[in-house]
């Protein structure tokens, strides 16, 4: 926070937050008094979630690609105009369901948009060792603003109506843009030119799709989403129908969550130096299916609003955890893609979940869907034996930049392409078998890189010859491979292979004969 440039942003970034939370309070609330149907109130959180599962990789291609600073001040641009409709058209009466939704979901891709660019905004601020301080305040920040959101809300809603909630939400996107335009960020260097988007694009997924990691940091995180998401959806219907609370008890309700997270957020790195990460999301996970339990069957609005500070603990708990795993996993030039397709799991899966809730409610009531979530929440946890989360804290995530340059005849346009890469490595007989087994993680590197297909190759007329061949969409992609895509930890696996073998690789570069 001494950091100038941080401080300001994180507070204008923790107003929008707050701004955000009452705008989803004010809607879920307007929803409430106009309709009688559980789906439809829980929907509110589907419609504000469900953008940052379509847009949330091209955000952050677009993060990755064009000035992050000048692409903030334009989505808020954009979030303020909506935000003005929604308020305008809520004072003048004239905001049926369907268009709440519709400017919801709006507003939700704006929100969309400006995750991914904003934490790959992050290092541009902050020296690197102090990036983890700089993602648990961004933990904080979140979770500060689901205690104070929801119960401002809910008092002025009660006194003033929901037409305020939804125009200060704008004044706060009014004021973020106006930090983001008194920044200004150091001149950048004259380093490798951006990524087309449309292989930004591709490249992010490609590294998620072949990344075992990642893959398991958004399985475990999908896995408590679903069935938690039905605290959120269905809470509304719970102060409203259970207990017979207004806007502000509701509020009251949601606070008590948030004053829960930020006491986890606080006490999380006393908890991680105690426990391992998968006893952490044992007992957090366990502890959410407890709390649904108590949800479902209390009608006391003092054990409700008891058992919801240990929801937010727990919430904080695994998806902090989870989100600090992606962040120190994935390298930089990746980064914000691989964090935006954390983003589409995060959403996608309350999205999803406050769908279902909602229509199982609707069908049996607020009992069977609360039961039926923390069932699945069980469910969840007991998966940890199978697929626990992996341990990365010795994997090397930094640049290294160790291939040497390729010196070709021809010149190649940087969009020719597909190259075929091809290394001759000479192997004995007595360690083929365990050089063959040490390049399937040299595959999974070179996909990971930039590589679409990839293949080992034993010559049939020398057999002490393996020839690992592996093709790139084009000169540039490999170009990237050479400059700056693979990591320490790539190299270690590299060299793993490589000691097994009698000699350095011989590389040859094929391009299209087209």
């Amino acid at each position: 926070m001494r950091v100038a440039a941080f401080r300001s942003l994180w507070l204008a970034l923790l107003a929008s937050n707050i701004g955000t939370w009452m705008q989803t309070v004010g809607a879920q609330w307007l929803l409430v008094e106009q309709s009688g149907t559980d789906t439809l109130v829980a929907v509110v959180q589907t419609a504000s979630t469900l953008p940052i599962v379509l847009l949330a990789l091209p955000s952050g291609a677009l993060a990755d690609t064009f000035d992050r600073r000048r692409l903030l001040i334009g989505v808020q641009a954009f979030l303020v105009a909506v935000g003005a409709l929604l308020t305008v058209l809520t004072f003048a009466g004239h905001m049926p369901p369907t268009l709440l939704l519709t400017l919801t979901f709006a507003l939700g891709a704006g929100q969309a948009l400006t995750a991914p660019a904003w934490q790959a905004v992050i290092p541009e601020l902050v020296p690197r060792p102090q990036l983890a301080s700089a993602s648990a305040l961004g933990a904080i920040s979140m979770n500060l603003a689901r205690a104070v959101g929801p119960a401002v809300a809910g008092v002025l809603i009660a006194r003033t109506g929901v037409g305020v909630v939804f125009a200060l939400n704008t004044f706060s996107f009014v004021v973020f843009a106006l930090v983001l335009w008194r920044w200004r960020p150091p001149a950048a260097g004259l380093g490798t030119a951006p990524e087309r988007f449309t292989a930004a694009v591709r490249s992010g997924g490609r590294y998620v799709r072949h990344s075992p990691v990642v893959r398991r940091i958004l399985l475990r995180a999908g896995l408590f989403l679903v069935p938690g998401s039905a605290l959120w959806a269905l809470l509304p219907l719970v102060a409203s129908r259970r207990l017979g609370l207004g806007s502000g008890g509701y509020g009251v309700l949601l606070g008590a969550v948030g004053v829960g997270a930020v006491a986890g957020a606080v006490l999380l790195p006393q908890l991680r130096a105690r426990w391992s990460l998968n006893r952490l999301l044992f007992l957090a996970g366990t502890a959410f299916a407890l709390v649904l339990t108590v949800l479902a069957l209390s009608r006391s609005e003092a054990v409700i609003v008891a058992a919801l500070l240990p929801a937010g603990v727990a919430w904080v708990m695994v998806l902090s955890s989870v989100n600090a795993a992606m962040q120190l996993f994935l390298p930089n030039w990746v980064r914000a893609r691989g964090l935006a397709v954390y983003q589409m799991v995060f959403a996608g899966a309350q999205a999803a979940g406050a769908l279902v809730w909602g229509a199982l409610s609707d069908v049996g009531g607020l009992v069977p869907a609360h039961l039926a979530a923390a069932v699945l929440m069980l469910a969840g946890v007991a998966t940890l034996r199978w697929w626990p989360m992996r341990d990365t804290t010795g994997l090397n995530r930094e640049p290294a930049v160790f291939w040497p340059e390729p010196h070709l005849e021809t010149d190649p346009d940087s969009r020719d392409g597909p190259v075929l890469v091809t290394a001759s490595y000479p192997v004995s007989a007595e360690r083929a078998a365990a050089f063959v087994e040490a390049m399937e993680a040299v595959r999974r590197s070179r996909l990971r890189t930039g590589a679409v297909r990839w293949g080992l190759f034993q010559d049939g007329e020398h057999p002490d010859r393996f020839v690992e061949a592996y093709l790139v969409p084009s000169w540039d992609e490999h170009l990237r491979q050479h400059g700056g895509r693979l990591t320490g930890a790539d190299r270690a696996v590299e060299e793993r292979a490589q000691a097994l073998a009698d000699g350095p690789p011989q590389v040859s570069h094929l391009l299209s004969a087209r």
